[in-house]
């Protein structure tokens, strides 16, 4: 009689409990390693960003930069010719001093005379503002013309001029006909530092009338 072994040999298991145990290990592995390659993906794909932004950024100093050096370099050259336009400038303007001094010197000599005739003029008297007359008038009435002084009470005899400094000389009745040239050449716009030399008295030989004479400096403006 014939007898068949149904159940499995103990090598049949064996074989099919390793090939069980076996299938699940494999998927794990290839989920992991999907997982590092999607993580190495990621990686990659950021550091990509990081660097496209940093080139923009790179490319943009650059650009600025470019911008910058452009710029120093055409005021550089828009200022290559400083010191040469500087040196013309002073030229210039050494040239109209020149021109103003010798215009001065030839009108203002006249200018002061004319200013002078006016200060000897009866019902005249210096170049002064209004508004600082006025103001004197308040402070100090004293200091200002008196309107009833008579010029025929004072000669002037000599003046003259040097470098802006001129030399008043002449004849007056008295030390108040004296004060009050003084103070009209004081007040005038055309001289300053006004200064009365030492007086003497003297005679005249016409008239035999004792004078007082005098002389002053002052510097002129023009």
């Amino acid at each position: 009689m014939i007898r068949i072994n149904l159940m499995p040999s103990k090598k049949a298991i064996r074989r099919r409990g390793e090939a069980g145990e076996g299938a699940p290990s494999d998927s794990g592995s290839q989920a992991w390693l999907a997982f590092v390659l999607g993580a190495i993906l990621l990686e990659v794909i950021v550091l990509l960003f990081v660097y496209k932004t940093k080139q923009d950024q790179l490319t943009q100093i650059q650009k600025h930069n470019q911008e910058v050096t452009a710029n120093i370099d055409a005021i550089k050259r828009e200022i290559a010719n400083h010191a040469d336009i500087k040196a013309q400038l002073k030229e210039l303007r050494d040239r109209e001093d020149a021109i103003q001094k010798l215009q001065g010197a030839r009108t203002g000599p006249t200018a002061t005379m004319l200013e002078l005739s006016r200060i000897m003029t009866p019902g005249r008297g210096p170049t002064v503002e209004r508004e600082k007359l006025e103001q004197l008038k308040r402070d100090n009435p004293t200091s200002v013309p008196n309107v009833n002084w008579d010029p025929r009470r004072l000669w002037v005899n000599s003046y003259k001029e040097a470098d802006r400094t001129v030399k008043i000389g002449g004849l007056a009745r008295d030390g108040e006909d004296v004060s009050e040239f003084l103070r009209r050449l004081s007040l005038s716009d055309y001289f300053y530092d006004v200064r009365l030399l030492p007086a003497q008295k003297a005679v005249d030989e016409k008239t035999k009338l004792e004078l007082l004479k005098f002389e002053m400096s002052a510097k002129v403006r023009y």
